[in-house]
């Protein structure tokens, strides 16, 4: 019996829309988590994950079904939102993301009680090209050799930001941790 998926992208290489619309439904919460990763603000992340689904519905040719087709449309999404985020440097400054303090933790031990929107929230706060070596590295899975060719930098420059991002993190963990948060 054949995979639903393979069913799905047989409908979406004829055009079928509704093949279409089920392979986006399938798929678009997974890859706007990706693109939520690498892009600077909610609205860039939804023009990647539209642009990362154009490109998958123009380019289903070039899947050979050489691993699942989850993992060929995920390095698709990264693809599309780093090149998104070349072009947001490229427009000037970033925007400055607010301090760790300013967050608000439960009470008793921060770290045993951070939840996962705790975590990406920090996350976010890291500068852009901190953020985005962690993404690709901790979370896809890239080498830093594969890091160096997708961002334009060198391994070392990659490892090096990798140990930054890590540092930072963990500061801004601890600020969390010793701030004190009252009720208002």
């Amino acid at each position: 019996m054949p995979d639903p998926i393979d069913i799905l992208l047989e409908g979406c290489r004829r055009g079928n829309p509704a093949a279409q619309r089920a392979l986006y439904e399938r798929l678009s919460y997974q890859l706007m988590g990706v693109c939520l990763r690498y892009c600077p603000s909610r609205a860039e992340a939804e023009d990647a994950l539209q642009l990362t689904f154009v490109k998958v519905f123009t380019r289903l040719d070039q899947f050979r079904g050489q691993g699942p087709f989850e993992a060929w449309a995920r390095r698709i999404a990264v693809t599309t939102s780093l090149n998104l985020w070349h072009q947001h440097q490229q427009r000037g400054p970033h925007t400055e993301y607010e301090e760790a303090a300013d967050l608000h933790h439960p009470d008793g031990t921060p770290f045993d009680q951070l939840s996962a929107e705790d975590v990406v929230r920090l996350m976010s706060q890291l500068p852009p090209g901190y953020r985005t070596v962690l993404n690709l590295y901790a979370i896809e899975g890239y080498s830093h050799a594969e890091i160096g060719e997708l961002l334009g930098i060198s391994e070392n420059t990659s490892k090096s930001q990798l140990s930054r991002a890590r540092r930072l993190l963990e500061e801004r963990l601890l600020l969390q941790a010793h701030t004190p948060h009252y009720n208002d």
